[in-house]
């Protein structure tokens, strides 16, 4: 049956080609969102540059009819602007009819009102808008197209059971699914294997698409750095693996998203010439109360935003300059120890570090903002904080990688992580991401669980 979608404006910044989604459905834009697009297009960062896309959206079906009396879409359905229906005779009283959100409201109310055989639906993203809308019995909905279930989100393992037998295959050959397992898997999915027959006989394995053979960078170190915990191997894994284009790691603070990601790169740019160059991408979404214009050139003004990766950085090579001072003066060991001549802090800086690979193009800083019409080609990218991208936008920075090209999005999911008002858990570009991407060879995924920061962070992480 036939609906009436009256969009609010969040919807069109959160995925401007929402239009194109609503099947055979009318689909009602108020001329007060397209005002408030207007005011967002010159807006900095994310919202501008959604507001600008969802304007064009709209624009592009203007050439197959007129808008004000709706627009038969090419994928079905129709597409209007409405420009009436503000009367405010059943809004009731203390509603201050000068905002805009009320605006919209009065708008699905009156059209509700007179369309009695079709369904109204008012979508937003506004939380007080909905409780608004369905104080007044108006019908109301999240947009739903790129939503998942976070409660069942793909964590990128299985821990199984599996005779002895069947574990010594996969270390002779691999072993191939079957009916006779029982198993299914996706490519690059791993499997914590205990025995059924030796308690003490456990292991971790990875499918690789067509049978589940063992580590292959167990042994591994990169820049110093060892994994800790399974889930830390399972990703380092990922990382590691050339043949695969696109790794996300989910997980809390603390779990090791972010060192093992920036470690991988080092190694595999500094040491390894892999990749020609490492790109560090972040939003510049603040957490808390912006601090205003920062001054300065662009890598200036991003520092805030990127600590977090100089703060990988500086952990990696205060622990590997240790370690070299220590080789250097092994015969000096004993008397190092009795004398303390050699506990104190390397003399290094993280941020030193990064303006030297900066200037010899080696490793770049960069936000959303500066990703369209790039081609990123040889390059280790890794993009931070992906929790807050729009679905729309992880599609933008994806369909950037050129030639030789490796990205790994990295973030937090849950709500208390997001500051982005567009997306919540269930919508951001990082869960898009992991579920529409799980099934294909060339990606693979990992839910991070333990905290290895320190036994404070982890408590917090576990208590608050």
């Amino acid at each position: 049956m036939i609906k009436n979608y009256i969009l609010d404006t969040n919807v069109l910044i959160h995925f401007p080609g929402c239009i194109h989604t609503f099947e055979d459905n009318h689909i009602i834009i108020p001329l007060v969102c397209l005002e408030e697009l207007d005011n967002l297009k010159k807006k900095d960062g994310i919202l501008g540059y959604q507001a600008r896309e969802a304007i064009r959206e709209i624009n592009n079906v203007r050439q197959y009819g007129d808008i004000h009396n709706g627009v038969k879409l090419p994928g079905g359905g129709t597409l209007r602007v409405e420009l009436n229906h503000m009367n405010p005779v059943d809004i009731p009283d203390g509603v201050d009819l000068n905002k805009n959100d009320n605006k919209i409201l009065t708008i699905a109310l009156n059209i509700k009102n007179e369309s009695k055989d079709i369904s109204t639906i008012l979508v937003t993203k506004d939380l007080c808008v909905a409780i608004k809308a369905e104080a007044l019995n108006l019908e109301v909905q999240d947009y739903q197209n790129d939503k998942v279930d976070v409660d069942q989100i793909y964590k990128g393992y299985k821990e199984i059971t599996l005779p002895s037998t069947q574990i010594d295959k996969i270390y002779n050959g691999g072993l191939k699914l079957s009916k006779k397992t029982g198993l299914t898997a996706y490519p690059n999915e791993f499997f914590c294997i205990k025995s059924s027959d030796h308690s003490s006989h456990e292991t971790l394995a990875k499918y690789d698409g067509t049978k589940i053979v063992p580590l292959g960078y167990a042994n591994d170190k990169a820049w110093g750095l060892t994994p800790r915990n399974r889930e830390q191997k399972m990703a380092f894994e990922l990382l590691m693996d050339e043949d695969l284009h696109l790794v996300t790691l989910s997980g809390g603070a603390g779990t090791g998203k972010s060192i093992l990601s920036v470690a991988v790169a080092l190694q595999k740019v500094i040491e390894n010439n892999v990749y020609d160059k490492i790109i560090l991408v972040k939003p510049v979404v603040s957490a808390g109360d912006p601090i205003g214009f920062l001054p300065g050139t662009e890598n200036a003004k991003l520092k805030p935003f990127m600590d977090s990766f100089g703060d990988s950085i500086e952990s990696l090579m205060t622990e590997r300059s240790k370690k070299q001072t220590a080789e250097k003066n092994s015969k000096l060991k004993k008397n190092a120890k009795r004398n303390m001549e050699y506990q104190e802090k390397p003399a290094f800086s993280a941020e030193g570090f990064l303006d030297q690979y900066r200037e010899a193009g080696i490793i770049e800083m960069k936000t959303f903002a500066f990703m369209r019409g790039r081609t990123l080609s040889n390059a280790m990218v890794i993009i931070d904080e992906a929790q807050e991208m729009t679905p729309h936008l992880a599609k933008l920075m994806l369909t950037r990688a050129g030639q030789g090209a490796k990205f790994v999005m990295i973030g937090d999911p849950s709500d208390n992580q997001i500051d982005n008002t567009l997306v919540d858990s269930k919508s951001n570009g990082l869960v898009y991401v992991i579920e529409k991407m799980k099934p294909y060879e060339i990606t693979g995924h990992i839910s991070l669980e333990e905290v290895e920061r320190s036994p404070l962070a982890k408590i917090a992480e576990e208590c608050l």
